[in-house]
């Protein structure tokens, strides 16, 4: 509002921004109503308000009547200016579009092209990858097809070429090894949807490694290298020449067999069980023991051929302490799916004293796997008290049913007796050509071993 046109309307009140149009009415109301009236007379209050509206549309139609020129002008003006800006605008987006089609042409048509040919050169190299690991399985097949064409050829020419079925594990072991490798980026990726590869391992992998497992468990079951039943008719080059044959026959079989017992990816060198391994073994000493105590049975009923019973069971035990020494001279094989420790061997000082760290180490023979298995300190200590737990129950049957079998048997004690310790000590002791000298010599004595021999038969006898 100008000072030459005075107003009675407060415009200041009405700009203030704390401006409230409640706490305004409620003022007009109250202003012309008195608070003792029982009724409100709201008409009063309405027609200030219409009046000021009124006063107010006057004032707005004076300004605009006196200022239409000038408004007209400015209006003009900022038409004029929009248009140039429009023009300026229109010139800059068809520039814009221009450069918009000229790098869809040049950059965006180019980048769906070279798009296109990622994918398809990604996919070819999928391909090529794939190509790769098949031709290698390939050539891995043909490698183990010719180990088991040498195997075959040893047996038809009789020739002993046991290394061959080692060489075969190590193939196998890496037919593992890449079937093992199927996560993305990794080499056996997608290999197991290759229709060759199926075959491959319905038709070669899976009858191979089941053969050459076969071979080594026949090779453990026959294992022998007891002297005492041809020490008197054999000269000893023949027997020292049978016994190394025997020895790589057999170390060739329990590498086998360590190394085609199935692992879990988690697994350490040092919490690995070879399980077919064990299993040969296990197998291999109940054989033994089941021999053994059958034939003792029978022999003690039959004393006349106690001897040679005795004999043949010393020989069994000879072939255990043969098998013993050759697992002790038996490095453990580097097997490629298991963590090695690098630890030294010095590790059970080590953990004594509570200063081990890392993975443990990895057994340094085939042995000590074994004894773990069988919680025992030596397999011929394993053989004679298991199977003098097991001969007790078969005198007291004898002495049980009484005859001339327990009256002979009770009568001939103190033969009995010798004849049982010296089973023991003779069986025990290592086979000639078996082991090295020094080896022979750090041989205990087997006294606590014949005694609990001797009191599974005596000590029934004397009850």
């Amino acid at each position: 509002m100008t000072e030459s046109e005075p107003s009675y309307i407060d415009y200041e009140a009405f700009l203030d921004p704390t401006f409230s149009p409640t706490s305004f009415a409620n003022t007009l109301v109250t202003a012309t109503n008195n608070p003792s009236d029982t009724t409100i007379d709201l008409s009063t209050p309405l027609s200030r308000v219409l009046f000021d509206v009124q006063e107010i549309d006057t004032h707005i139609h004076t300004l605009t009547t006196k200022s239409a020129l000038p408004l007209l002008t400015h209006t003009k003006e900022q038409t004029e200016a929009s248009q140039r800006i429009v023009q300026e605008v229109e010139a800059q987006v068809a520039n814009l579009t221009d450069g918009y089609n000229r790098l869809e042409k040049e950059v965006i048509q180019r980048y769906e092209t070279a798009e296109e040919v990622r994918l398809v050169v990604e996919r070819l190299w999928h391909t090529v990858k794939i190509g790769r690991s098949v031709g290698r399985c390939l050539q891995l097949g043909r490698q183990l097809e010719a180990h088991v064409a040498e195997l075959s050829a040893s047996e038809l020419e009789k020739r002993e070429d046991h290394r061959a079925m080692v060489r075969g594990c190590d193939a196998l072991l890496t037919f593992r090894q890449l079937f093992a490798a199927s996560k993305a980026g990794e080499e056996g990726e997608g290999l197991d949807r290759v229709n060759v590869i199926t075959t491959l391992r319905n038709d070669l992998i899976t009858p191979v490694e089941n053969n050459i497992r076969s071979r080594a468990q026949q090779t453990v079951r026959e294992f022998s290298m007891s002297s005492l039943s041809t020490s008197s008719t054999s000269s000893a080059s023949p027997s020292y020449a049978h016994a190394e044959v025997t020895k790589s026959r057999a170390t060739s079989a329990l590498i086998s067999l360590y190394l085609l017992s199935p692992t879990v990816s988690a697994t350490s060198a040092a919490d690995f069980q070879p399980e077919f391994l064990l299993a040969a073994l296990q197998a291999y000493l109940q054989t033994a023991l089941m021999s053994s105590l059958a034939s003792l049975a029978r022999a003690l009923g039959t004393l006349p051929t106690l001897d040679r019973t005795l004999l043949e069971v010393s020989a069994r035990c000879q072939n255990i302490v043969a098998l013993e020494a050759l697992l002790e001279s038996i490095k453990s094989p580097l097997h490629p799916l298991l963590a090695v420790s690098s630890k030294p061997s010095h590790r059970l000082t080590a953990a004594i004293d509570g200063q081990i760290e890392g993975p443990p180490a990895a057994p340094a023979n085939l042995l000590q796997p074994s004894l773990l298995s069988l919680d025992t300190s030596s397999l011929p200590s394993y053989f004679w008290r298991s199977l003098a737990s097991s001969l007790s129950s078969r005198v007291q049957d004898i002495v049980v049913r009484g005859g001339v079998s327990a009256r002979t048997l009770r009568s001939n004690k103190d033969k009995v007796r010798d004849a049982i310790r010296d089973c023991v000590l003779r069986g025990s002791q290592l086979p000639m050509g078996s082991i090295s000298k020094e080896k022979a010599a750090s041989t205990g004595t087997w006294e606590r071993e014949a005694a609990v021999m001797v009191g599974s038969v005596i000590g029934v006898l004397g009850r």
